[in-house]
């Protein structure tokens, strides 16, 4: 430890005594029920720690990642908590999230993605129209230069920038064919070139 730790570390121990001393001569009368609060803020600090400790581990079973298998290019993707697969692609170099979406033809972009890949959405043309569960949105055309999911890489791919509000961007069909195989099973999308 270094000095500066060191001094640190003996004010928060001495900051630490006197809470407890104030504490326990306030309340001297009652020291049972006072040692079973300081108990139980105890256990919920101790609670908090762990929570923080194990985060990476309950991450990945809340949100599991994608594997890539380079040899065969082949990709699994496990079902998340609310029955969807996520993808995250490369996009000019750009990760970005994307939901699997087999009733989509098109790769399409919420307005956020397409300004973190290079798309200037001022220059965007909004001449197409997509039908969807929320009614027509607004879409406007762009290229991708490059699109890369694990070792597999496409360029100069057609995707579309929705205008209307969409929480995640959607990889459509268009995209998914370019798979020889495409197959969910046991909770895992498996993705095949």
């Amino acid at each position: 430890m270094a000095g500066d730790d060191i001094g640190r570390l003996i004010y928060l121990i001495l900051l630490a005594a006197a809470i407890a001393g104030y504490f326990f001569v306030e309340n001297r009368n009652r020291l049972g029920k006072t040692a079973q609060q300081a108990a139980i803020w105890g256990l919920i600090f101790l609670g908090v720690v762990a929570g923080v400790g194990l985060w990476s581990d309950i991450r990945q079973q809340v949100s599991p990642r994608q594997t890539v298998f380079e040899q065969g290019q082949r990709i699994e993707v496990p079902r998340a908590p609310d029955g969807h697969f996520y993808l995250t692609l490369l996009i000019n170099d750009t990760p970005v999230r994307f939901v699997v979406d087999t009733g989509a033809s098109e790769i399409v972009l919420t307005q956020k993605d397409a300004l973190r890949v290079g798309v200037d959405l001022r220059k965007l043309d909004y001449l197409g129209q997509a039908h969807t569960a929320n009614g027509v949105v607004e879409t406007a055309r762009v290229t991708l230069d490059e699109v890369r999911l694990g070792p597999v890489m496409d360029e100069n791919m057609r995707a579309w920038v929705n205008r209307g509000e969409m929480q995640d961007s959607l990889l459509g069909m268009t995209y998914l064919q370019r798979f020889a195989r495409m197959e969910i099973a046991d909770n895992r999308l498996i993705l095949t070139r």
